[in-house]
């Protein structure tokens, strides 16, 4: 089980701050990085930029101070028996900075780290330790979304955010055009950049989005197949059911009765 010992979520230090850890902090430590700050690890002075993370070995020697004012980073120190294996599993790097994708992301996954700890109850170690898995697992996923440009990762938090509007309301219509217009692309630019970062088509995502909230519906209710059309944004039912049926291989009513016989 993964444990985790202490963490903080946005933490400031309007004058600045010093780190030594000379003998190491005994503990896995991760920091995202919101201030340009100098780190010393290994022998090696490095200059790291805002949005990036380090995770330290509990046995690394390191420093770390801020380059600029005010000093702002997430953080968490954890641990448990399982830590060390966890993380050879994922092959995340330890000891070097990291540009983070998406940094956004990360704090908000601290930051409900941070809330976990302070709920208490009987399964709080449980959750923590899902929590804390599941955070590592996304860091390692972010990862391999880095985009592989610097034009393209300075679209990649608008897109990211525009993607997962997408699959978080299905229902809504949305067009390209006001999509690319959202980041200030011309429809083909958005198009192209939105399939490199994420291998798919918009428009592919946007099917996608509709039909999964569809199979949620058609598995979990009773609705007459016309208003789950209509709830997942179609305006046609007929353009529904053909599209239902191309992608799922079954019109909605035989995915719906197949999903009954299961049960």
């Amino acid at each position: 089980m993964l444990k985790l010992i202490k963490c903080g979520f946005n933490t400031t230090h309007p004058e600045g701050i010093l780190i030594d850890r000379p003998d190491g902090s005994g503990c896995y430590v991760f920091v995202l990085f919101k201030s340009k700050s100098q780190v010393v690890t290994a022998g090696k002075t490095l200059e790291v930029d805002a949005d990036t993370w380090m995770i330290f070995r509990p046995e690394t020697p390191y420093r770390y101070r801020n380059l600029e004012t005010p000093f702002i980073n997430d953080w968490l120190h954890f641990g448990g028996d399982e830590a060390q294996a966890f993380l050879e599993e994922l092959e995340l790097p330890l000891d070097e900075p990291i540009p983070a994708v998406h940094s956004a992301s990360l704090s908000r996954l601290v930051m409900e780290l941070q809330r976990s700890s302070w709920l208490g109850g009987p399964f709080q170690e449980r959750i923590i330790d899902s929590d804390l898995t599941g955070f590592l697992m996304k860091l390692v996923n972010l990862r391999q979304l880095r985009p592989h440009s610097e034009h393209m990762a300075r679209y990649f938090s608008q897109l990211s955010e525009i993607r997962s509007r997408i699959y978080g309301t299905p229902q809504q219509r949305y067009t390209i055009n006001e999509l690319a217009a959202e980041v200030n692309l011309s429809r083909s630019h958005f198009q192209h950049l939105y399939k490199e970062l994420f291998g798919c088509a918009v428009s592919l995502d946007m099917i996608r989005s509709r039909l999964e909230f569809a199979k949620y519906l058609l598995e979990n209710g009773s609705q007459p197949i016309s208003a789950v059309s209509r709830m997942c944004g179609y305006e046609n039912e007929t353009h529904f059911m053909r599209q239902f049926k191309k992608f799922m291989g079954k019109t909605p009513s035989q995915y719906r009765k197949g999903c009954m016989a299961e049960s």
